[in-house]
């Protein structure tokens, strides 16, 4: 199998995974520092890379998730609050191994636009995800929860400039990997131009 042939099958296999599918299996400290490594590859306008990461493991990951839970429950009007949602995020992460959250932050200064810097992250995050699929290893990103609340910025010590772009929950699963569909066809998203 030719180099392009195996990036292929990687990009094409990769699905997201819930934590509850994780089996509480650890990933060595080491392996999530490679997946850091081909995140720090991406590309990055200026070289300004833009990303940052938090990696909660054992009791710090315990403790960002009844952390999670209360901002939720703190900053959630009475109405809306539901204790299953409470649960769900003191909870999410009994089976994980790592949570790695990922945040843009903005270069102080910067002439380039925001948007662009987001992108480079997001950039960083595939390759993270792509190795991880790699290496048989589960990962769901979450936006959910207070991720994109003002309250998480302000726990974590973020500028109002920087941006949190997403909670990497990182495990294994017994569980096999879905089948993969679009919902588009290719062709209806390309206009050859020549």
């Amino acid at each position: 199998m030719n180099t392009f042939d195996t990036l292929q099958k990687i990009i094409q296999t990769r699905r997201s995974t819930k934590p509850a599918d994780m089996n509480c299996k650890k990933i060595t400290n080491a392996v999530i520092l490679q997946l850091l490594e081909l995140a720090d590859w991406a590309p990055t306008h200026a070289s300004t890379e833009p990303w940052r990461f938090l990696v909660y493991e054992q009791d710090a990951l315990e403790k960002f998730c009844a952390d999670h839970a209360e901002l939720y429950k703190a900053n959630t009007p009475a109405e809306k609050f539901t204790a299953g949602k409470y649960d769900n995020l003191l909870h999410i992460a009994d089976k994980v191994s790592h949570l790695v959250l990922v945040y843009m932050k903005r270069t102080e200064g910067a002439t380039i636009p925001a948007l662009e810097e987001t992108a480079a992250v997001a950039a960083a995050m595939e390759n993270l995800l792509l190795g991880a699929a790699s290496l048989d290893i589960a990962v769901l990103w979450s936006t959910g929860g207070m991720a994109h609340h003002q309250s998480m910025k302000d726990y974590l010590g973020l500028s109002n400039d920087d941006a949190v772009m997403g909670l990497l929950y990182l495990g294994y699963s017994d569980e096999p990997r879905k089948q993969g569909k679009r919902k588009i066809p290719l062709e209806n998203k390309i206009v050859w131009k020549s």
